[in-house]
């Protein structure tokens, strides 16, 4: 349990300096979104998560 644990958060970490490096606030705003929307079941955070994410791969 402790190892999922651990390999969650290095994936967590990996990902958010993924987004943070090429995608700037808005991929950290989108991850916030994404993750707050799945955590509590909120549909619309859900969805607005969705929608940035769109946005930012639509750009480029």
């Amino acid at each position: 349990m402790v190892f999922f644990e651990l390999l969650a958060a290095i994936m967590t970490l990996g990902v958010n300096q993924l987004m943070q490096s090429r995608y700037g606030a808005l991929g950290l705003l989108c991850l916030f979104l994404l993750g707050v929307g799945v955590k509590a079941r909120n549909t619309a955070c859900l969805s607005a998560g969705v929608v940035v994410f769109a946005l930012l791969m639509a750009q480029g």
